[in-house]
């Protein structure tokens, strides 16, 4: 049953990446603006972030979805969501009144209309998902199993278990 849990976790963490991405996509000056609201990198280095985001956020999705190269993909989107989880709790804390920009144009808010506590919940439910799938990277359904990259874990199990009683 793991693995198919598993391959759930990790089509479902694809397709919020996708959709995360593709929301972004179509106004990158929007996007920006939201790295901007943040008040963490420089202008040029918010520039910069703000367009090539969206696709990293779209292409994450994709190989996420596929299963290829499952554990490098779920750690590198498991890197992102601290990252978000951590760019949160530092506006959070100064006192900024943003849009988190997670899945929407974010940036600036009206006082008391931020929505921080559901948004860091949501981003600690998917970091613990991509860390379960780079501990267990083994899913149904993915390029790895194709590619040899990882071996179904029950034939593995049933292979130790044999082994065991020869």
């Amino acid at each position: 049953m793991l693995p198919w849990a598993r391959t759930v976790v990790r089509v479902g963490l694809g397709v919020v990446w996708v959709v995360a991405g593709a929301v972004k996509v179509t106004d990158p000056t929007q996007s920006v603006a939201a790295v901007r609201a943040y008040q963490l990198l420089p202008q040029s280095l918010s520039y910069l972030v703000g367009w090539t985001l969206p696709y990293l956020e779209i292409l994450l999705g994709l190989v996420l979805i596929s299963g290829l190269f499952t554990r490098w993909a779920a750690a590198l989107s498991g890197l992102l969501q601290l990252a978000f989880v951590i760019g949160l709790l530092q506006a959070w804390a100064r006192g900024f009144s943003i849009d988190c920009g997670c899945f929407s144009a974010g940036g600036q808010v009206a006082p008391g209309a931020t929505t921080y506590v559901p948004d860091l919940i949501r981003d600690i439910v998917f970091l613990a998902a991509a860390a379960w799938l780079v501990i267990q990277p083994f899913t149904r359904l993915s390029l790895d199993s194709l590619t040899g990259g990882y071996i179904d874990d029950h034939a593995d199990r049933t292979a130790d278990l044999s082994d065991e009683e020869n």
